[in-house]
Parts: C-alpha cells; sequence; structure tokens
C-alpha cells in the first residue's frame, strides 16, 4: 500500500471514530476499530490509558452530552499518525468531572494524533481544551477582557 493509501484509510478509521462511536454512540463499532493493546499516551484525569479507559471515557461523555458530536475543521496524516482539530459540541445533561447537569449547551476544542496500524486505533495523543468547558458550565469564573 503507497503511503497515500495507508494516510488516508488510516483517516478513514479515525474519522468513523470520530462520527460514529463518539458522535454516534456506537461502541460495536467501537470495538473493531480499536486495537486490543490501545495505548492511550495522554489519558483524562482519573482515566486509564487502555481500550477499557477510552471506552469507558467515551460512554462517560454520551451520558453527560448525549447529543455529543464533533465537527472536524480538518485532518492530516502522516503514514500512520493521524492529526486532526476538531470542536466537540453538546448540552450537559449529566454529570461531568464533578459537575451535576446544569442543561447548558458547550463546546471545545480538541487536537488528537492517533496511530492506526491494520485498521486500528493503537495509539493516541490528546489536548482538550477542558479549562473552556469548566468555564461554560460555571465552574470556573470567565477570565477579564483585556
Amino acid at each position: 500500500m503507497s503511503d497515500n493509501a495507508l494516510s488516508e484509510a488510516a483517516k478513514a478509521v479515525v474519522r468513523r471514530n470520530t462520527e460514529e462511536v463518539q458522535g454516534g454512540g456506537n461502541f460495536e463499532l467501537f470495538e473493531q476499530l480499536f486495537a486490543d493493546d490501545f495505548l492511550d499516551h495522554t489519558p483524562q484525569p482519573g482515566g486509564k490509558p487502555d481500550k477499557a479507559g477510552v471506552r469507558e471515557l467515551y460512554k462517560r461523555l454520551r451520558e453527560a452530552f448525549p447529543d455529543f458530536h464533533a465537527e472536524i475543521h480538518w485532518q492530516r496524516a502522516d503514514g500512520d499518525v493521524v492529526t486532526t482539530y476538531k470542536t466537540y459540541h453538546g448540552t450537559h445533561r449529566g454529570d461531568f468531572l464533578g459537575v451535576p447537569a446544569t442543561g447548558k449547551k458547550v463546546r471545545f476544542e480538541t487536537v488528537d494524533a492517533m496511530r492506526v496500524v491494520d485498521g486500528k486505533i493503537a495509539e493516541h495523543w490528546g489536548v482538550a481544551n477542558l479549562y473552556s468547558v469548566m468555564q461554560q458550565l460555571g465552574v470556573i469564573a470567565p477570565l477579564p477582557q483585556a
């Protein structure tokens, strides 16, 4: 397989995860898309860095934000590593990081990189703007405007 074909196939796997698993709650597909030895190099606070940990994170996000979905702004691939910049959207209907449901709509940016091996997501590195979420939920006061 050429480098370009490998990159396009990897981007398709990551896009399916974002749209169908994270956004659609398709956890049967999750099992197909993630390698059994998956490793998250940047798990969320209190999360486990393995496949079970990311499955639990996705389920908690969907419980807290039942309409959780992402707007993918761009994806770039370098061989088997796909970097995605996206904005997540959702309505806060359940507990999230200890904050009870507020009914507020939130949005936050995320950049992540996922390595895809043999059609499965094998590794993840990412940064999510959770500070912004806490501000939107009213837990942290907004910074004064300059």
